[in-house]
């Protein structure tokens, strides 16, 4: 019998390419979204927001549930972070409530703060925006909540995202926007930290596989484990389009929080 797997947020950046490599696999797709997309057969759309699913209907219709939902990612400091904490924490323990065998949240790797080096699954945590507060306080709820129902419980932590850039809010996409506008110079920080940067396809991929195995659970990075400076990853992604950008370094500082050198460790995925 076919699995098949609930993916709240499916019409999001992500959303899309975690739909898309399940549909790969050949697996039934159940989603949350009020995005227009056809994805064609094999999904079904049963709600608009994961706020308004029936979790008894979930849990007997689904396998596991792919909560990727969640508003204002790239804006770090928005108070929906905040105000939405709780109704992701008491829609995903609920599923548990109800017995739903498999779930995977997506996670982001600001849940660390200022952190130098690889980062692990026992890297401690020490966030400094609102964004990286909620995605930490949720994981915490969640393992404390979770740690004694027979749940397979993984936790995708995801790092810099790259592709798919007209659908992003990241530096890459407003780069992409400003070249659609005619602008010839780019306002950039120094581009001299060292991130670890992953394709938002290979990404849906790595959260599809680890979602489809039990053997590995916690917290799991999802990522290429490689550093790479900002400015060379922003030079490849000019050159790789064809874009003709001046980059104005030093035009923004550098976020405080944001580590000069940081990538994951890649062992589990």
């Amino acid at each position: 019998m076919k699995r098949r797997v609930l993916v709240t947020g499916a019409g999001g950046y992500i959303g899309r390419h975690v739909v898309r490599a399940l549909l790969e696999r050949g697996v039934d797709v159940s989603i949350a979204s009020s995005y227009t997309e056809d994805f064609g057969g094999g999904v079904q759309r049963i709600a608009e927001n994961f706020s308004e699913l029936d979790i008894d209907h979930v849990v007997e219709t689904c396998d596991s549930c792919i909560h990727r939902a969640w508003r204002d990612g790239f804006q770090h400091n928005s108070d929906a972070h905040m105000a939405n904490l709780s109704a992701h924490y008491l829609f995903l323990s609920s599923l548990a409530a109800v017995g739903l065998k498999s779930l995977s949240v997506i996670g982001t790797m600001h849940e660390i703060g200022y952190w130098e080096g690889a980062i692990d699954e026992d890297t401690p945590t020490n966030p400094h925006s609102l964004y990286g507060i909620a995605k930490d306080s949720l994981r915490k709820a969640l393992t404390a909540r979770l740690q004694n129902d027979k749940i397979d419980f993984r936790w995708l932590r995801a790092f810099y995202i790259t592709g798919d850039d007209k659908h992003s809010q990241s530096v890459f996409g407003k780069i992409l926007r400003s070249h659609e506008e005619g602008k010839r110079v780019f306002p950039f920080t120094s581009g001299l930290n060292q991130c670890d940067f992953i394709d938002v396809a290979e990404l849906g991929r790595q959260i599809v596989a680890a979602d489809a195995q039990s053997d590995v659970l916690g917290v799991i990075n999802c990522c290429s484990g490689k550093p790479v400076t900002l400015a060379d990853r922003v030079l490849r992604f000019l050159a790789e389009n064809g874009i003709e950008m001046d980059l104005q370094y030093g035009a923004f500082p550098d976020r405080a929080y944001d580590s000069p050198r940081v990538w994951g460790d890649a062992s589990k995925i």
